[in-house]
């Protein structure tokens, strides 16, 4: 399932005639890599960890970085998806989830995004016991490293749209 709409303009509402919308379009190669990395961290064919569990992990990574739009994105695409409402709220607020195998996936998120230094060995192998595969720990720290480019560019044209609004 490809997006018809690109996620960084849905949640950085940029205009033609602000000089960010032109900066993030001098690029196009740019432009359409971030979208096709979204589409494909979001296929249903990756294996391993469910659409839904992916999209848990956005949550959280969007609530530990306090990027709001992303979150109500990932938020609206967990109701879309028919995930279990108790447990987006419990994410959503940082709360501990009654599954073993994603809070494993949700404390890994928070230590790649709050303290990388201790994605280690350790922190990996908490995903194998946790049922991970090799391969679906390896799509979920894609998925993280992806997600915490996201976050910085919705950021940082957010930045460059205030700076517009004060100048």
């Amino acid at each position: 399932m490809t997006s018809t709409t690109d996620v960084i303009d849905a949640v950085v509402p940029l205009t033609p005639d602000q000089p960010g919308w032109a900066l993030r379009r001098q690029r196009e190669k740019v432009l359409a890599a971030t979208q096709g990395s979204y589409d494909a961290m979001f296929s249903p064919a990756v294996e391993g960890i469910s659409v839904a569990e992916r999209l848990l992990v956005a949550l959280h990574a969007c609530r530990v970085s306090k990027a709001d739009s992303l979150a109500v994105h990932y938020r609206e695409r967990l109701v879309a998806e028919g995930a279990d409402a108790a447990v987006i709220a419990a994410v959503d607020a940082g709360k501990p989830v009654a599954e073993a195998r994603l809070q494993a996936m949700l404390a890994f998120t928070g230590k790649l995004i709050e303290r990388p230094i201790e994605g280690d060995r350790a922190a990996v192998q908490s995903l194998a016991a946790s049922g991970l595969s090799t391969p679906a720990i390896v799509a979920m720290s894609q998925l993280i490293a992806f997600l915490s480019y996201q976050i910085r560019v919705a950021a940082g044209l957010k930045a460059l749209a205030a700076l517009e609004v004060s100048a």
